[in-house]
């Protein structure tokens, strides 16, 4: 065993937790690659390069980091070129808005995010909601992960947003308008005006089934919570449903993805599964900032500049990226950037030493875009994967397989089954 993996083991073992050293090592990996998810992209490379298609590709953290704080870039990607069709008067959801406006919504409603908020106000759904999906595993002795945690995580991005007057059905509105990628809608073909009529049909099953009503019920009366406070914006039921999908993407979906493949870590690696078992919060939020490193859901950021901007590179040269161009930022690299994330940048290691980095690397971004939900996330994971590894013979019957999801580089894990021994 190589001298950084053992140093790796000894950080881990001593890592805010005094009694672990005499538990035995905590994780099983020789240090080289732990990744499950294989995207099919190199894992080294220039930090920053400029390719035939004129798209700048950024592996390295620090220029990452630079180009998604600079102030001279601008969303790229995730459709927004089909917004940018919208008509001007219509306000744009916040994921698509950059500059004072959309600084000044996220300062407002940056309060629904907070650690503190997140704690006193979603932790008890959170437990609620865990232990409603683990018990319809308790009673048909199996069921598909990927289900148990859409299930958590629609509640909880629900509670948040203001979704609460929901039709039944909700999972299965969400299931259909997900999987439809940003395509190009257009008149003039038969695939255009197909995407035109399905994207229709899916946003307006869930603007009569959830939005509408939750907007009802709030004109009556107003509730805390992020529809309340569009509302008291001025914005209309319409441009409601473009935040909602939004927040519904960023919010259950991607922690949907996370939840399958933390779940797939612990289930394959003992060492590891017992550490987190035996850990108290601080540790296993770690674990799971360590693995959402390692694996991140979303694996590409764009940005488009909107005036030449510095990057650093390498031999801490400075490349300027001029006016105009796309900027697409490999999170997957950036994550195990040696420079950054010390040494073996593929194992497993939450006690490693960050060289000014964040613990999960760029998984939730950077900058005026960085996810708010941050702190919504890794606590419903958490709160979720003890609970479920605290079930007597719980186990993974079979793995998931793995898709992606080429708008935003990110994995699909689907069909992973757990069970439970039968009585």
């Amino acid at each position: 065993m190589r001298r950084a993996t053992r140093d790796c083991y000894k950080k881990w073992i001593m890592f805010d937790h005094p009694a672990a050293e005499r538990t035995g090592p905590p994780m099983a990996t020789d240090g080289t690659n732990a990744r499950k998810i294989d995207r099919g992209e190199p894992e080294d490379g220039c930090p920053v390069s400029r390719g035939s298609d004129g798209v700048w590709t950024i592996r390295g953290y620090a220029a990452a980091r630079a180009a998604l704080r600079s102030t001279d870039t601008v969303q790229a990607g995730l459709g927004v070129e089909t917004v940018e069709k919208m008509p001007a008067k219509i306000r744009r959801p916040v994921l698509y808005r950059d500059g004072p406006e959309h600084r000044e919504h996220r300062r407002q409603t940056a309060k629904y995010f907070t650690p503190r908020r997140v704690d006193e106000s979603y932790r008890e759904l959170m437990e609620r909601v865990a232990d409603a999906q683990l018990d319809k595993l308790r009673g048909a002795g199996q069921a598909q992960l990927s289900d148990l945690s859409f299930n958590l995580a629609i509640d909880v991005a629900c509670a948040v947003i203001g979704l609460t007057e929901s039709r039944p059905g909700l999972q299965h509105r969400l299931e259909r308008f997900f999987p439809e990628e940003f395509g190009e809608p257009g008149f003039t073909s038969l695939n255009g005006l197909y995407w035109v009529w399905r994207q229709a049909v899916n946003w307006s099953g869930i603007f009569f089934g959830d939005v509408r009503p939750a907007v009802r019920a709030r004109r009556k009366q107003r509730r805390d919570d992020l529809i309340s406070h569009l509302l008291d914006e001025g914005c209309s039921a319409a441009e409601i449903l473009g935040e909602c999908i939004t927040f519904a993407a960023a919010g259950m979906v991607t922690t949907r993805e996370f939840v399958n493949l933390a779940a797939w870590h612990l289930f394959t690696d003992e060492p590891l599964l017992d550490r987190y078992r035996a850990a108290d919060e601080p540790e296993r939020l770690a674990i799971l900032h360590e693995l959402l490193r390692l694996e991140p859901v979303v694996g590409h950021l764009r940005r488009r500049t909107t005036a030449p901007v510095e990057l650093p590179a390498e031999n801490d040269e400075m490349v300027t990226v001029p006016t105009g161009e796309v900027i697409d930022i490999h999170v997957g690299a950036t994550n195990t950037d040696p420079s950054a994330m010390g040494e073996q940048p593929l194992a497993v290691c939450p006690a490693r030493t960050l060289n000014d980095a964040s613990a999960p690397g760029l998984s939730f971004g950077d900058g005026a875009h960085k996810c708010p939900g941050v702190n919504i996330a890794i606590m419903e994971t958490d709160v979720f994967l003890k609970k479920l590894f605290a079930v007597p013979g719980v186990h993974m019957k079979k793995e998931p397989r793995v898709s992606f999801n080429d708008a935003i580089g990110g994995y699909e894990l689907r069909g992973m089954v757990v069970a439970i021994p039968s009585s």
